[in-house]
């Protein structure tokens, strides 16, 4: 095999996940109708928590959005419903959306097709047993997704954000999160935080830090009467 053909196949085997991964994402998020970042022509910010339910913070979390009469979106791992089970019943008693987030916090990236239908039928799976129902929304984790994703996920309409703050890390949370919640405008936005620190890159008590400075942004948005509104389910 001469050099050119060698370079060639190097090529290849590096284009190819980069395809099937990246150029992929980036291509859904632009083109599909199936993917939300944020309301269309809409009044309000829908609040939307992802990674968990977490024994602790979850709970500290619901308390906070019953406590000013707000209705979330919560993106979960199927594992961890299935081992906290009262706690995604009481999201759906009090109201809020269930979407699907894999039952493993893994990345659609390194997911074949097979392995990231297992991932959304077994997180469909566990959220119905506990609730009642199945999920009509889908978050990937990190908002990556493959060449796959469209396919495979058709039940579900995909969920992105209009703004993140990076609240799964201690600075972020202490440093611009308050600032940064206080500029969303209310016309549609989609806000992502999170409500479970232990996955990778993640710091753990950053959901304790994101709680308290939601709480302090919640008070304030109640004085001006802003709206919050869980994702609504497609049609």
């Amino acid at each position: 095999m001469n050099r050119n053909k060698i370079y060639w196949l190097i090529g290849m085997l590096l284009f190819i996940p980069i395809a099937y991964g990246m150029l992929a994402t980036a291509f859904i998020r632009i083109t599909s109708p199936r993917v939300m970042k944020k309301y269309p022509a809409r009044k309000g910010i829908a609040l939307t928590f992802d990674d968990g339910p977490h024994p602790l913070y979850t709970v500290r979390l619901l308390d906070l959005l019953k406590e000013h009469d707000i209705q979330a979106t919560f993106f979960v791992v199927g594992e961890k419903v299935r081992a906290y089970p009262d706690i995604v019943r009481r999201m759906k008693e009090e109201g809020h959306q269930i979407g699907i987030h894999h039952y493993k916090h893994t990345s659609s990236w390194l997911l074949s097709p097979r392995q990231l239908h297992i991932q959304l039928q077994d997180t469909d799976a566990a959220i119905k047993d506990v609730i009642g129902e199945h999920p009509t929304l889908y978050r990937p984790p990190w908002g990556f997704m493959n060449a796959a994703t469209l396919s495979v996920s058709r039940p579900y309409r995909i969920i992105m954000w209009s703004h993140v703050f990076k609240d799964w890390k201690v600075h972020h949370c202490q440093h611009g999160l308050l600032e940064g919640l206080r500029n969303v405008p209310d016309n549609g936005s989609i806000v992502l935080l999170h409500d479970d620190g232990t996955n990778p890159g993640a710091d753990e008590n950053a959901p304790a830090y994101m709680i308290e400075k939601l709480a302090i942004y919640l008070q304030e948005a109640k004085e001006k009467e802003i709206e919050f509104v869980p994702i609504a389910t497609p049609d």
